[in-house]
């Protein structure tokens, strides 16, 4: 089954920083996703002048794409760069792991997410869009959603209402199964009516904890139920807990593994691509969830999200024994 993702079609610029008191000096909540103006997004630029920088590209959605691709499913990506190197740079790595890379636009500063990466890897992101906040609903063609089987979007693409609920609709009327990640606890806290309303929209809900608490007012297990109520099957995630999910009467917990974690960036984008791969081939909530667990446990060993050709060699080898069991 092919795999269609929509999202903000981002790069990546990385840093390890070696304080938080750094994030409260720019004002960057710590795990946060921050839209930010040209203005600020200079003096964050300038802040990191001099420090050794990781650049890769971005986007929850295409991060999970990424994931599937190198699983070796058939994908597609619709996201909108500008005509300059960040966008090119998008669209080349896309070409490079053979995502059928939808672009929208021609014009215009591609966005991109300033990544501040705290000791404890934690990630925090001062993320200016550019014209990757320009993808519009008029820009959604049905012949884009053709030839896919499932579909999956990111929250932050709830700053267009239109958009995304045009995009739902669309993929619904291709005949798609769909999800949704949730994508950042603020995100949701400042969209919350909405959010009630998208999520019933999506066969498959992805949230973290603080995400979940954001929409629910609630601790994981009880957002779980409110979040099982709107969606055929619910995944929240809990750090180094692992992972709960819900589907019809089944509840399924899935520890993660245990590693040390260098960047989370990614992390969550990864484990619903593990998750996502497990559902188009029909495996169970738990078999799903165990390859999603082995995903995230590699990406959170790197800074940023690209792994190498090796790393994706011994995933696969893994998955493929994961799927005997």
């Amino acid at each position: 089954m092919r795999v269609l993702g929509i999202g903000n079609a981002l790069t990546d610029v990385l840093a390890r920083i070696d304080s938080d008191s750094m994030l409260e000096r720019l004002g960057l909540p710590k795990g946060s996703m921050q839209l930010i103006d040209t203005e600020k997004y200079i003096e964050l630029r300038k802040e990191l002048d001099g420090w050794e920088l990781k650049k890769a590209t971005g986007g929850s959605a295409a991060n999970t794409i990424m994931a599937l691709s190198n699983l070796g499913i058939d994908t597609g990506f619709i996201g909108r760069v500008g005509d300059d190197e960040n966008g090119d740079f998008f669209a080349d790595n896309c070409s490079r792991n053979n995502i059928d890379f939808k672009r929208v636009g021609d014009e215009g500063v591609s966005g991109v997410a300033l990544t501040f990466i705290s000791p404890d890897g934690q990630r925090t992101f001062g993320t200016h869009l550019g014209v990757a906040a320009q993808l519009h609903a008029d820009a959604l063609e049905h012949n884009m959603f053709e030839g896919f089987g499932f579909f999956h979007a990111e929250g932050y693409l709830t700053q267009d209402h239109e958009l995304i609920d045009r995009a739902f609709s669309m993929a619904h009327a291709a005949g798609l199964k769909t999800s949704i990640d949730l994508a950042s606890y603020n995100i949701v806290e400042a969209d919350r009516n909405f959010f009630h309303y998208l999520l019933g929209k999506a066969d498959v809900v992805f949230a973290n904890e603080e995400e979940a608490m954001a929409f629910s007012g609630k601790e994981p297990e009880e957002a779980l139920e409110d979040l099982a109520a709107l969606c055929e099957t619910a995944v929240v995630k809990v750090g180094e807990r692992g992972a709960l999910m819900a589907r019809g009467e089944e509840r399924v917990t899935v520890p993660a593994r245990s590693v040390v974690p260098v960047d989370t960036t990614g992390a969550g984008d990864y484990f619903a691509a593990g998750f996502i791969y497990g559902l188009v081939h029909g495996h169970s909530l738990r078999a799903s969830a165990e390859i999603g667990t082995l995903l995230a446990s590699e990406v959170l060993q790197v800074i940023g999200t690209t792994l190498s050709s090796d790393v994706w060699e011994k995933i696969r080898a893994e998955v493929t024994e994961l799927e005997k069991l």
